[in-house]
């Protein structure tokens, strides 16, 4: 990846010093089993990125304006261990810099770590994952840093919201959490699940987003499609609601695995990035200070870490 900035914008607001986000990129595939790809995901991405508009006509806002700084990739690919070790290295390096610290894969299983970090430094954190499969596997082809098993680790330490479940192996029944799931077809013939979703949530929420949440009909490149998912509108409600409500902490977008006859998927990929984004910042300024809210003296209880706490490099 050679983009310079995010999005192409200006190097007075790419600086990491005054950017209030931080984009890292995570172009990893280990582990995926079907389409392999999604390790090209963040460059088309930021290629798309590149291609878009910068003024989000719903909230009227040029969020860029914020300060957006585009980390050095987490290119760790030794073992899926290894890989998520690194997420989660830089991931909490920049939460305790004071940054809103996003995340673009790479395939699922990058989640691990940026969950990892956020857990270890936000108090009674809820994870809402948007996602087609459940992921719950506690390993998977010998790993539990598989991206089948990107969401255990998180429904054993965090309270864990799922939406948009239509794909699950028969041994994550045991694991999830039933009362928490919301489950594709259900969703489509009640329309209670967006106030339901959000009611179960704690203050701090980090969103994780695999792109196959989607249907395939407006996001066909994903490494494993399923039919049946969410749309555009929908998605983009449910996101501005709970961005309204509670205090999103941070995100990661997963699983876009580009097709060269087919960029629609890497601008959806690029146009949800930069929503999130305006909902999280709609009204701030950008002159305005900015605080993550973490906690610096929270004690670390997550049996899963293996991060050095006295490296702040």
């Amino acid at each position: 990846m050679d983009n310079k900035t995010y999005a192409g914008i200006e190097e007075q607001y790419s600086k990491l010093e005054s950017s209030k986000i931080v984009l890292i990129p995570v172009p990893y595939d280990g582990t995926s089993t079907w389409q392999k790809g999604a390790d090209k995901g963040p460059e088309a991405f930021l290629n798309a990125s590149e291609n878009m508009e910068l003024y989000d006509i719903e909230t009227g806002t040029e969020v860029y304006k914020q300060g957006v700084y585009l980390a050095k990739p987490v290119t760790e690919n030794e073992s899926p261990e290894r890989m998520v070790d690194a997420v989660h290295e830089a991931t909490k390096k920049y939460i305790k810099r004071n940054k809103f610290v996003t995340a673009f894969g790479g395939e699922h299983s990058i989640s691990i770590g940026t969950i990892r970090a956020f857990n270890e430094c936000f108090d009674n954190l809820t994870v809402l994952q948007l996602d087609a499969h459940a992921d719950l596997r506690k390993d998977y082809h010998g790993s539990t840093c598989n991206h089948a098993c990107a969401l255990y680790e998180a429904s054993q330490t965090a309270n864990l919201i799922q939406v948009g479940i239509r794909s699950m192996d028969v041994i994550e029944t045991t694991v999830m959490d039933f009362d928490k799931t919301y489950f594709a077809h259900d969703m489509a013939v009640d329309d209670t699940w967006m106030d339901s979703a959000i009611d179960q949530m704690t203050e701090n929420v980090f969103i994780t987003i695999d792109l196959d949440a989607f249907d395939p009909s407006i996001m066909p490149s994903t490494g494993t499609p399923e039919p049946g998912g969410l749309l555009w509108y929908e998605t983009l409600e449910f996101l501005r609601q709970v961005f309204a409500e509670k205090n999103v902490v941070g995100f990661d977008i997963v699983e876009l695995c580009p097709n060269e006859n087919e960029r629609s998927s890497d601008f959806l990929a690029a146009k949800l990035y930069y929503k999130m984004l305006s909902y999280k910042f709609l009204d701030d300024a950008a002159e305005d200070s900015f605080d993550n809210n973490f906690n610096e003296s929270k004690e670390n209880t997550n049996k899963f870490s293996k991060f050095n706490e006295d490296d702040d490099n």
